[in-house]
């Protein structure tokens, strides 16, 4: 699914694209507040949906080579959380959802989670 496309779908408010934003292609999708089970579970290319909305959720996103970071449940996103991402080139989107309504409505549309062995 094209991440303009997930965008579209929550209403998302883009606050870093990169210049292939238009064509990023996200297949994984992987949700969590701990930066921890990031770093030990995700996955290349993948979205990262969190609710951390500090620059260690976009820093972390960066380490594991995630494509797009999508900070839910918060009114604002600081501007070092944006400015970094800007830095780093690194897609970070915003909407004020549930992470539950995130990771649902993604599952329905056939994003896989990255810790699955198979890519079935």
């Amino acid at each position: 699914m094209k991440l303009k496309e997930i965008c579209k779908l929550f209403n998302c408010e883009v606050l870093s694209a990169p210049a292939d934003y238009e064509e990023l292609e996200i297949e994984y999708v992987g949700a969590s507040d701990l930066m921890s089970d990031v770093l030990a579970f995700g996955k290349p290319g993948m979205l990262l949906i969190t609710g951390l909305n500090s620059p260690q959720a976009v820093r972390s996103a960066s380490v594991i080579g995630a494509s797009a970071v999508l900070i839910v449940r918060k009114d604002t996103v600081p501007e070092s959380t944006t400015y970094l991402a800007k830095e780093l080139g690194l897609a970070l989107l915003h909407a004020r959802i549930s992470m539950f309504r995130a990771c649902g409505e993604l599952y329905k549309f056939g994003l896989k989670d990255p810790i699955t062995k198979e890519d079935s």
